[in-house]
């Protein structure tokens, strides 16, 4: 009688692929996944969530233990198909909340291949033809942010944190040679805009930089750096004995798409470098996680406009281009395509512009005798992570190749033109008012009032005037009831999915000012939808009112 490990163990071996062709078998492979997605497709309706609109069990989640026998795969996807109830379909034509985006079947399938063979791409001897595909989409993106692939280098990695890490370390290691390996022996700093993504102040806390470090530097009203501050926040550095680890140019900031002028900071880089004759550049770090894709615009023709998007759109995808067209000079940039690349997360790529910058970060091949027995793309000897899975860079791959150029101008084209008409539509309603208005990308920021405002001079008295304070904050509570009730709605199934960010900027004297948030990212979005967005929130806005003159 055989033992009862041997009795499991045979059992066990069915709910793997088969590592050698079964058709029967690979059949039943197909089938449970395709019986996952039927009921998945089962919870979708007209609503944009999946199924019924219920909150997350914590105190559910946290009395789960591992049972002594196992389920029957059926009965595990009913299991992991619950968990899928009340979630956000982030295309939905009635979904604009945040930058997520809707991934392509393409990008799916990439995954779900690295996924069944699961390859590790520290070195070729693991990831193999995957380990090419990683190389093959960094070329590919190399070459569309203005980089020369022959000479780039790059690695997907865990998020936008992770691609600044890469790039504030290189950097850090350029400023202070040799802290890799005995540790920070100067004091550094870090420069970026007031509204660089908050992964800064982590990046510059865990390098030991420190995150007192992390210099803020003002922006102008359409959220692009000051330039003069910032030449002024790295002459004080300098002249303090400092050194500078990096200068990060934001690249399209999260709340408003703000961009900075890489063409100007990277011409003040090398002026520093002139005026304080330094025996280093300091690292210039691009975070264009989210604007990376308008790089497909740089040689589109804007005065023939041969996609035909509207006036606005045109002057819109205009203006970014003129920012992002020099991605090129930065010596780093971060992408995410599970952002604007329309893939799954994780997908995220750090580019440099010579791939002899990652020396500065590789650690001795004797440090790691049991790897790199094999093979000659050894990435693993100067990533922080040792285990790097396939499904970002074949996600990015996928859709790299399934849109091409012309494919990532018509998606961003019609973001942002529904984004201009859902701007062009607040501008022409007396009580809501659009806060960035010079915004050129897919994301609204606007506030909502009740009647009887001057909404056209309001947002400059919040932002300007002193002893209009306390009218700004009482505002913002009032903007945040309108999108708690918007909110809910959207959790009901009704409605539209916004979201809100409670500091889009300051004010000249300190004070958060708070917005409501349109981020359109769905290739399904129609004006009839945007339009909804007004609709959902007056009707918020009035239930608000109706609740005070109850008071």
């Amino acid at each position: 009688m055989a033992p009862r490990y041997r009795e499991l163990l045979d059992s066990l071996r069915r709910e793997f692929p088969q590592p050698v062709s079964d058709p029967v078998h690979d059949a039943y492979v197909a089938f449970s996944v395709l019986r996952a997605l039927d009921r998945v497709d089962a919870l979708k309706s007209a609503a944009p969530i999946l199924g019924s609109p219920v909150e997350p069990d914590f105190a559910a989640a946290l009395a789960s233990r591992v049972a002594g026998q196992g389920e029957p795969l059926e009965r595990v996807i009913s299991e992991l198909v619950k968990h899928l109830e009340g979630m956000f379909i982030w295309g939905h034509p009635r979904s604009q909340v945040n930058v997520i985006s809707h991934p392509s079947i393409a990008s799916i399938i990439g995954v779900l291949l690295a996924s069944m063979y699961n390859p590790n791409l520290v070195g070729d001897e693991s990831g193999r033809g995957f380990s090419a595909a990683e190389v093959r989409a960094t070329a590919m993106a190399a070459e569309l942010v203005g980089y020369d692939p022959a000479k780039a280098g790059g690695v997907f990695t865990f998020g936008g944190t992770g691609g600044m890490l890469y790039g504030v370390k290189v950097g850090l290691e350029k400023a202070v040679p040799g802290c890799l390996a005995n540790g920070l022996t100067r004091p550094a700093v870090v420069l970026a805009s007031a509204h660089s993504h908050a992964c800064a102040l982590n990046v510059a806390g865990w390098l030991g930089i420190g995150q007192a470090n992390l210099l803020l530097v003002p922006t102008h009203e359409d959220n692009a750096i000051e330039l003069p501050r910032l030449a002024d926040a790295a002459r004080r550095a300098l002249t303090e004995g400092k050194r500078i680890a990096a200068i990060v140019a934001t690249m399209g900031s999260t709340d408003a798409f703000g961009i900075d002028d890489l063409r100007a900071i990277h011409a003040l880089r090398d002026s520093l470098v002139r005026e304080f004759s330094l025996d280093y550049q300091p690292h210039i770090h691009a975070d264009a996680v989210i604007g990376w894709a308008w790089t497909a615009f740089n040689d589109y023709d804007f005065l023939a406009n041969p996609m035909g998007f509207r006036g606005r759109t045109v002057r819109a995808l205009a203006k970014a281009d003129h920012r992002m067209r020099h991605l090129g000079l930065a010596d780093s940039v971060g992408i995410d395509f599970h952002k604007t690349g329309f893939a799954p997360y994780i997908s995220s790529l750090v580019l440099v512009r010579d791939h002899e910058d990652l020396r500065f970060i590789y650690r001795p091949r004797e440090s790691v005798p049991y790897l790199f027995q094999s093979g000659v793309h050894h990435p693993g000897l100067f990533t922080l992570e040792t285990s790097r899975s396939a499904t970002g860079p074949m996600a990015a791959l996928a859709n790299l190749l399934l849109l091409g150029r012309e494919g990532l101008q018509a998606l961003l084209g019609h973001i942002v033109e529904m984004a201009e008409a859902l701007r062009e539509a607040l501008e022409a309603h007396p009580d809501l008012t659009v806060l960035n208005g010079d915004n050129v990308g897919p994301v609204t920021l606007f506030r909502v009032y009740p009647p009887g405002n001057d909404t056209f001079t309001i947002k400059d008295r919040e932002r300007t005037d002193a002893g209009f304070q306390e009218q700004l904050l009482a505002f913002n509570r009032y903007n945040r009831r309108v999108f708690e009730l918007v909110h809910a709605e959207a959790l009901a199934g009704r409605g539209v999915v916004i979201s809100m960010t409670d500091c889009y900027r300051e004010s000249d004297h300190g004070t958060p000012i708070a917005a409501l948030k349109s981020y359109v990212l769905s290739p399904f979005t129609d004006e009839n939808r945007m339009a909804d967005v007004i609709t959902h929130v007056l009707a918020a806005r009035d239930k608000v009112d109706a609740e005070d003159a109850a008071d």
